[in-house]
């Protein structure tokens, strides 16, 4: 399969996407990368950043803004103020993912004229991190219930060979019919086409995440730890 880096790329998969597929949405300084704004908050730096580098970072955030260092063990200067810590899995598919489509359910595309719904669902939902540009970083589709959307998923990061599958949420009121592993199934099945294989990231403690994702034939590639830290003012 199409994937020249192999594993090592899911080491940095915020560096890898932004220096690669999601070059477009990127902005640099020296060494320091982040998403376009209301596209995502990650940022990414060298494995071994040196003081230039959070310079950087901090001119592309601007005084007070947040900076998403998802899994990388970078650990910034001693005046930016942290924000938050979550112990999280990174979970890989090493064969095809079986795909268990909802009884009665129809998938449908999801785009731009979708994006008050899917705010809103996120909002209700909290499946993490996502802007009214997330969007823009892949695929996404949805179920709907009488015309409202009650569970979506979508392509996230993008390092070389893979896509994370990220923002499966289900509405409280239409959980426990299947519709996650469907979306979750779809989507895998489109990056397969693809010749790359899907990623996922879920907190730790979520228990009923992990244990889908793992009936569906992910596994646990390695544990990461999630921070977020506020640029000195």
């Amino acid at each position: 399969m199409g994937r020249p880096d192999g594993l090592t790329a899911l080491d940095d998969p915020v560096g890898e996407s932004l220096r690669g597929h999601h070059a477009h949405l990127a902005r640099r300084h020296g060494g320091a990368l982040t998403y376009a704004p209301d596209v995502a908050t990650f940022v990414a730096v060298p494995v071994r950043p040196h003081l230039d580098d959070w310079s950087g970072l901090a001119q592309l955030l601007g005084a007070g803004g947040f900076a998403d260092l998802f899994s990388s063990p970078a650990t910034p200067p001693s005046d930016w103020a942290p924000v938050f810590t979550m112990e999280g899995l990174q979970l890989v598919a090493d064969s095809g993912v079986v795909e268990r489509p909802a009884a009665g359910t129809d998938v449908v595309e999801l785009g731009r004229p979708d994006v008050p719904d899917m705010l809103r669902l996120a909002a209700r939902t909290r499946p993490g991190p996502f802007w009214s540009r997330t969007i823009e970083m892949g695929g996404y589709v949805g179920i709907r219930d009488g015309g409202r959307l009650v569970a979506m998923a979508g392509e996230r990061l993008r390092p070389p060979g893979w896509t994370e599958i990220s923002s499966v949420c289900v509405a409280t009121e239409s959980r426990g019919r299947g519709l996650a592993g469907t979306l979750v199934g779809v989507l895998a099945s489109r990056i397969a086409a693809r010749d790359e294989r899907p990623l996922l990231h879920v907190a730790t403690d979520n228990s009923t995440a992990v244990a889908l994702y793992h009936r569906l034939g992910f596994r646990t590639r390695r544990e990461v730890t999630f921070r977020g830290f506020r640029v000195p003012g």
